[in-house]
């Protein structure tokens, strides 16, 4: 199995260099990730001018790739060719930060995943639900471990061309994670405020920010699950269409 391993933290991220040292107990491992934190990004596709990628090594010696690209720009270079192997599998992380909810459209780490997804490819994302606040150096072993467990099940299983999968792991000791269940996409609730400031020429700019987001723990979600100590993992699909809305409005005489 070849498996191309990414992130929008950026290719000197501890996550990701833990996620792919898991990663080659399971097969080869290529490494392209982006050459800066790209946080937020969403799914952004650069059209608009070149990439460029260069060779890297990671801490701990590790080769790799940095591309000046989204997240989704690196899934794309190894897909169409710049990695020349066949890729198996995408896995992307891991985020030091959950990813529930309306984060899915936001997230660079999940859209990463999608991307790998739109080329055929099977993409999981992997998030860890850091506490807010925390300001220790983030354990990413036991969510590494996690993945590893979570990969080679799935290898065991079986792996379809159009598997999206988004999986987000409490902050917790390997023996203190109660499990792993399969969730829905919960609920995030948002607080952002909008920061209006004055430049030196006393010209506007503004700053998109606020009070950390939280969830709805509601039962069978994403949020419900690591807020209890569970592994959450929730099967995504790129088909956004809104059938309830469909059927109404084909009774539409337009």
């Amino acid at each position: 199995m070849h498996i191309l391993v990414t992130n929008d933290d950026g290719i000197n991220a501890p996550g990701l260099s833990a996620l792919a040292n898991q990663m080659k107990r399971i097969g080869q491992v290529s490494i392209l990730a982006p050459d800066h934190n790209w946080s937020a990004s969403g799914h952004v596709k650069t059209m608009h001018r070149p990439l460029r990628v260069r060779e890297v090594s990671l801490a701990d010696g590790t080769p790799a790739w940095a591309s000046d690209g989204a997240p989704s720009d690196c899934v794309a270079l190894g897909l169409l060719g710049f990695i020349p192997e066949k890729i198996d599998l995408v896995v992307s992380g891991i985020n030091p930060n959950a990813n529930i909810g309306h984060d899915v459209t936001y997230s660079g780490t999940v859209t990463a995943a999608m991307e790998a997804a739109i080329g055929g490819v099977p993409g999981i994302a992997f998030s860890l639900h850091t506490p807010a606040g925390y300001e220790g150096v983030v354990d990413y072993l036991p969510a590494a471990k996690i993945a590893f467990r979570i990969i080679s099940a799935l290898v065991q299983k079986g792996l379809y061309s159009s598997l999206l999968l988004n999986v987000n792991i409490p902050y917790l000791r390997e023996d203190q994670i109660r499990g792993i269940l399969v969730t829905r996409q919960g609920l995030r609730v948002y607080r952002d405020r909008l920061d209006k400031r004055y430049d030196p020429r006393g010209r506007p700019y503004y700053w998109i920010g606020g009070d950390a987001p939280t969830a709805i723990p509601d039962e069978g979600t994403d949020f419900a699950a690591i807020d209890k100590g569970y592994v959450s993992i929730t099967p995504l699909q790129l088909d956004l269409t809104d059938f309830q809305a469909l059927n109404s409005l084909k009774e539409i005489v337009w």
